[in-house]
């Protein structure tokens, strides 16, 4: 294990992984979106269109590639392969590839209006270059991962589901992202999380994940993918085979989880094997090391064992395997551009996400094509999967229709971003509780610490609209006050150091201090003594609006803790799972 074991699962005691936190979903397959087709029908669709692909189009359909630009025929020096510069269009008629991926670096996403204009005109270039249409994908968890822009509805993320134990919230909230996505013409969603987050340490999930109990995270990510694929939306159940007991980031590093093969069994293959139950149209692969289940050293991405052993045939799943990014340095460590992708399609990966070179890639693949290394029965089993999943949303039948000046329109609408409050307030976890709430109409509150100055001044706002007098503040205006709301938000165990000297400056004014967490839940052992501390998993606008509604008695903290909460010294349990007073 890369980790102290007193941050790890071993440390957490036997409640965190393997307490019935909630009642096991029944298995249902969701159904094809409309305009799909099932049974034999769909089988022969995908036959028919599979007949019709050239071997360079059957390869293209193995990649999902990032398309830079605000429109689609833009050429963007990003976009920039061995290859040339091109415009997103370019890449769909040259490269001919299954699918793209937007971000807001790469320009795809900076209003509503822009991201839908991108992808229907990426859907009608595929069309015009006679392709088949694409899978538009975008990493939207909500939460601290959250590409689309306002208006689009601000939701707390997978460990506030986790706290507020609700299947309910979790379908509610698949629900509205789902609808969203939707609107602005996106196909497919890389969520949910299925990592089970035993190592507090852990600096890429945290938050990102439901939690420490097994079934748990199963519970409440089946009912967020089966609503998104009841919705059209395809979704993507990661990182497998579990990244939830790892120190290192799999974008800089590669992590090794030395679980047993016991506990890999107990822990955190139990979310995939339900999602797979559940009917998942596609699993996205970790670039981890997990020598139980592959002794050579390779990440799982590349891991024939793994991928294939494990996951087609004895977990048995037959949707698309796609990759973590093939830019990720985790995947790189031992092959080269132009190899990675073989390697993955030679393990039982389908589909190749936003290698760094697409040109280098693709060349990679069509050299091993050739040569028969990748043989014409494996490549084309590969493009059938991926043709299934298309045709199991429709898009087989065409494109969605996208209106970019309607989208806009659609997203945060009041009944969404009412629900998104009450699933903070439920969320929200008191764990240290005193004497100062709630507050009067008319005290002084000065808010501090973490967060940025958006963050802090929406945070003043909601306050106000409680009917506090409320400002931004440092520790030291503190003095005086009726209150100071001293913010935190670390990515790992460890609180920032200069966030914890804040706190405890604060305290030391005699002033009651509330303290936030607004992202790891980890925070409070590390700020000293204060009158009250709540986690809240989240810094979105809902999330600081329960908080002004705890802080007046008008929100209760519902929320338990989904993860064991670790001593400051890493030696013992300061709070346990499913800890909270509210």
């Amino acid at each position: 294990m890369t980790s102290s074991p007193q941050l790890t699962r071993r440390g957490l005691g036997a409640a965190a992984v393997l307490g019935a936190a909630a009642v096991p979903l029944a298995p249902a397959v969701a159904a094809p979106a409309k305009g799909g087709h099932h049974g034999g029908d769909l089988d022969t669709q995908v036959e028919e269109r599979l007949a019709a692909m050239s071997t360079e189009q059957k390869i293209g359909q193995l990649f999902i590639a990032v398309g830079y630009g605000a429109t689609v025929d833009e050429a963007r020096e990003e976009n920039t392969t061995s290859a040339g510069v091109a415009s997103t269009a370019e890449i769909i008629s040259t490269h001919h590839v299954g699918g793209l991926i937007a971000f807001a670096w790469s320009g795809n996403v900076d209003s509503i209006e822009a991201a839908a204009g991108w992808t229907a005109g990426a859907q009608r270039a595929a069309a015009e270059a006679g392709e088949v249409p694409l899978m538009i994908g975008i990493d939207e968890e909500r939460g601290v991962v959250k590409r689309l822009p306002a208006p689009a509805t601000a939701l707390p993320g997978a460990m506030a589901l986790g706290a507020s134990r609700s299947e309910v919230h979790a379908r509610k909230a698949a629900r509205i992202t789902a609808d969203e996505l939707a609107a602005v013409g996106f196909t497919q969603n890389y969520a949910p999380i299925c990592d089970v987050n035993v190592n507090a340490q852990n600096p890429v999930i945290g938050v990102r994940s439901v939690g420490a109990n097994p079934e748990l995270v199963a519970d409440l990510a089946s009912a967020q993918l089966r609503e998104a694929q009841k919705r059209g939306i395809s979704a993507t159940v990661k990182h497998f085979p579990g990244h939830g007991d790892t120190a290192t980031d799999s974008h800089v590093g590669l992590p090794v989880i030395d679980h047993s093969r016991e506990e890999l069994d107990e822990i955190d293959l139990p979310p995939f094997r339900r999602a797979v139950e559940d009917g998942v149209d596609a699993i996205m692969t970790a670039h981890i090391v997990v020598p139980a289940l592959d002794d050579s050293g390779v990440p799982a991405t590349l891991s024939h064992p793994i991928l294939t052993g494990v996951l087609r045939e004895e977990i048995g799943f037959e949707g698309v395997i796609v990759t973590d990014s093939l830019a990720m340095e985790g995947v790189r460590t031992m092959f080269g551009d132009d190899r990675v992708p073989v390697e993955a399609i030679l393990a039982g990966a389908d589909q190749m996400l936003m290698p760094p070179d697409l040109a280098v890639a693709i060349g990679g693949v069509r050299a091993a094509v050739e040569s028969g290394e990748i043989t014409a029965e494996r490549l084309d089993a590969s493009v059938r999967r991926i043709l299934r999943q298309k045709a199991r949303r429709g898009l087989l039948d065409g494109a969605p229709e996208v209106d970019p000046g309607r989208a806009e329109r659609e997203l945060g609408c009041r009944d969404a971003l009412r629900t998104a409050e009450r699933i903070a307030g439920d969320a929200a976890t008191l764990l240290v509780e005193g004497s100062a709430l709630p507050l009067r109409r008319g005290a002084s509150v000065i808010v501090l610490g973490a967060g940025s100055a958006a963050v802090q001044d929406a945070l003043v706002t909601a306050l106000e609209d409680r009917g506090l007098e409320a400002s931004r503040g440092a520790a030291a205006d503190a003095a005086g006050a009726d209150l100071a709301v001293a913010l935190t938000s670390s990515s790992s165990f460890v609180t920032p150091a200069a966030q914890v000297t804040a706190v405890k400056e604060a305290a030391a004014t005699g002033t009651p201090v509330l303290h936030a967490s607004l992202r790891n839940p980890y925070d409070v052992v590390h700020v000293g003594e204060v009158d009250t501390s709540i986690a809240l998993y989240s810094d979105a606008l809902c999330s600081l609006r329960a908080l002004a509604g705890i802080v007046v008695g008008r929100v209760s903290p519902a929320g338990r803790l989904p993860v064991a909460i670790p001593t400051a010294d890493g030696t013992g349990e300061a709070f346990a799972y499913g800890a909270g007073l509210g």
